[in-house]
């Protein structure tokens, strides 16, 4: 577990205790309590808010407070509780493969500027972890990648599933297997270079070009590694 996921698991907590509604503490509060960094700590809140867990208000008496339960956010969690057993990771893989096309064909009509760019900086952090040849910090920086691209979709149910989904994996798989006769380098700058066509093509909205990649995504994929 990342130290975002497990700072997200503590304030998810500290939600679960109180009525909806409930003022759980400021930003600079909870993280302090959390013991991570500001910028660890936004990749929390991004977590917790995606979950629906938790509200954000500004000024004063403002800061997170628990939010309502609803249906989707309660589907969320229980694919969280799984027991992630062999089968499970096997299984959410598979369903998270399913979702991909929609997920991207989402982006693909409301990405906007700044997401493209955002996008380009998860990217940036996958070349950074394959020039290092760290391949636990180049599976990090996609699973990233592809939490930004469920940020984009405007389908609340299709984008709380996705990323529980998406953190039951990541917890639990976190390996990449090349294919037989390709090196671990070669297979993750190729993993690099598909994931970075697919945001070209996102970014020029070329519809053909990216479902065919997406495809092509999906059928590489190996358990534990996007």
């Amino acid at each position: 577990m990342s130290r975002a996921e497990a700072a997200a698991d503590v304030v998810a907590e500290l939600a679960a205790r109180v009525a909806p509604g409930t003022r759980l503490g400021t930003k600079d509060e909870l993280r302090s309590r959390c013991g991570v960094s500001v910028g660890t700590f936004n990749e929390t809140l991004r977590l917790l808010r995606t979950r629906g867990v938790v509200t954000v208000q500004r000024g004063p008496g403002g800061g997170l407070f628990a939010a309502e339960q609803n249906p989707m956010t309660r589907l969320a969690h229980s694919v969280l509780a799984l027991d992630a057993s062999q089968s499970d990771v096997a299984q959410a893989l598979r369903i998270r493969n399913a979702l991909e096309p929609l997920l991207w064909q989402d982006a693909l009509w409301h990405a906007s500027p700044a997401d493209v760019k955002d996008l380009r900086v998860c990217l940036e952090g996958m070349a950074a972890a394959a020039s290092a040849g760290d391949a636990d910090e180049f599976v990090r920086a996609n699973w990233r990648l592809h939490a930004r691209v469920a940020d984009i979709t405007s389908n609340s149910l299709l984008c709380s599933l996705y990323v529980a989904l998406l953190e039951l994996v990541e917890r639990h798989a976190l390996a990449v297997r090349p294919q037989a006769g390709v090196s671990l380098a070669e297979h993750i700058r190729d993993r690099w270079r598909l994931h970075a066509a697919m945001v070209d093509a996102l970014d020029k909205r070329d519809e053909e070009t990216l479902v065919r990649l997406v495809a092509e995504h999906d059928t590489s994929t190996a358990v534990g590694e996007e």
